[in-house]
């Protein structure tokens, strides 16, 4: 017979494991190289494709690159997987944070893009903008008209997506996808990809002032 009353909670449950974070929440681990002291490879031409920003213009990612370097971030508004895409937006609100003292701000776009069209609006992006954007920072938040038009970009840059569903066949509102930032250069091509583990601040500001000192 269990000793436990009706009213009485079993203190020996299991807990469920604390979320580890990921490195860009935190301080650097290790010492990052000196910017300019390394080279970093070419990984191809940046894709373009169509767009709208957060005020209902449209654009092409073309437009948005070749006048400074850019750091390309696809994301959902309503993720809440923390080492997801509120990661890679913590970690560019970082860098926003930074850009002055570390002598970039008129170097650098952050660019974040919505792979959600259909929940995403101009409307829900400007919204998501609202508490990061400011007008010392070179920050845009974007989205598609539709899928088709957002499908050859996500294929352009490999970034693979994928729309989860419920036991009923009814879509959840969220999507399996492997976090990636890209690094693009003044001549559009992506310099560098970043994933989780290596998404931090520190590093993303060595390689952008790297590729100014080119």
């Amino acid at each position: 017979m269990s000793s436990f009353s009706h009213g009485e909670k079993d203190q020996t449950e299991v807990q469920p494991a604390p979320i580890l974070l990921a490195p860009g929440y935190g301080p650097l681990t290790f010492e990052a190289p000196v910017a300019g002291t390394y080279k970093l490879p070419i990984y191809g031409n940046a894709t373009d494709g169509h767009v709208i920003n957060s005020h209902g213009t449209h654009q092409t990612l073309n437009e948005l690159m070749g006048d400074k370097v850019v750091l390309l971030s696809f994301i959902y508004a309503t993720c809440n997987d923390v080492n997801g895409c509120p990661l890679s937006t913590a970690v560019f609100h970082k860098i926003k944070r930074r850009l002055s003292k570390a002598g970039l701000k008129d170097d650098l776009r952050l660019i974040t893009l919505s792979f959600d069209p259909k929940h995403d609006t101009p409307d829900i992006m400007a919204n998501y903008a609202k508490s990061l954007e400011t007008k010392q920072t070179d920050w845009r938040f974007l989205t598609t008209k539709s899928q088709k038009e957002l499908r050859p970009i996500l294929e352009g840059y490999n970034q693979a997506i994928q729309q989860e569903y419920d036991d009923e066949g009814q879509s959840s509102g969220t999507f399996s996808h492997t976090l990636r930032v890209y690094l693009i250069d003044t001549h559009k091509n992506i310099r560098k990809i970043y994933s989780v583990g290596f998404l931090h601040p520190d590093i993303l500001i060595n390689d952008v002032k790297t590729l100014t000192l080119e």
